[in-house]
């Protein structure tokens, strides 16, 4: 029996809890993600995932050898917009009441069934390719060789914006009585460098929604779920192709 594409369209998402781990995973290691199940389990419909995740290609630790290579995952499902990360980050980076180095984006889905809105907490992603260093005249603005961090020498900044206007993420605010721009570089200087193994942020967050984490160790938690294949894992403004190293996921 010929199948249409009507019904192919209708039955999209339809049976696919009926697809076991086992295949799911065989399915994505080929670059195939299921999106639906058809007469009686016998046709699947596939959509290509290949480079949706590019920390899951297998250069990924050679073309980008920090280390640590310092990242973070947030989980929004667990996001409450309690704010108390916003807060922990302006009491330990001394983030003036205009300013912020971390914030909380809300969303809201008026046809979604149950929870309306979703929130997603946002900073700067730390690229692998950040187009700030690139456009920055004074290279005030830099990615630490060691550690992969975005850096700012506010020593050099003379206040152009111009890193400010090519951050695809508006992760960056003019700091008025340093009289340069400001951002967040995981709380280097006031947390990581004296030995603390957490950003501020994460370490206030009172449901794990933040995950500070080290991707060039096989072993901590951050990279085993950038490089998992069970479920999904995203960056925000992937078409920019800065590579960030900040990564989504959903419970």
């Amino acid at each position: 029996m010929k199948i249409t594409k009507s019904q192919i369209e209708a039955s999209k998402n339809e049976g696919t809890d009926n697809i076991s781990s086992e295949e799911r995973r065989h399915f994505l290691k080929m670059g195939l993600a299921v999106t639906g199940v058809f007469a009686g389990g016998t046709i699947l419909s596939a959509v290509s995932t290949v480079n949706k995740t590019y920390a899951c290609t297998g250069d990924f630790v050679e073309h980008y050898p920090y280390k640590p290579h310092y990242s973070m995952l947030i989980n929004i499902s667990n996001c409450i917009d309690c704010e108390r990360c916003k807060k922990a980050c302006a009491e330990t980076n001394d983030v003036p009441s205009y300013g912020f180095r971390t914030t909380i984006l809300e969303r809201e889905m008026q046809h979604a069934i149950g929870q309306k809105r979703e929130f997603i907490p946002v900073l700067c992603n730390h690229c692998n390719l950040p187009q700030c260093t690139r456009v920055c005249p004074t290279k005030a603005t830099y990615k630490n060789k060691e550690n992969g961090i975005v850096m700012m020498d506010t020593s050099k900044c003379i206040g152009c914006l111009s890193c400010q206007m090519g951050c695809p993420y508006n992760a960056r605010y003019f700091h008025e009585e340093k009289v340069a721009v400001d951002k967040c570089n995981f709380c280097f200087d006031t947390r990581l460098s004296k030995g603390k193994k957490k950003t501020a942020c994460a370490d206030a967050c009172p449901t794990g929604a933040r995950t500070f984490g080290d991707m060039s160790d096989p072993g901590n938690f951050v990279y085993q779920q950038v490089h998992q294949l069970e479920k999904p894992v995203w960056v925000l403004r992937e078409s920019a192709g800065t590579k960030p190293n900040v990564f989504y996921t959903k419970a």
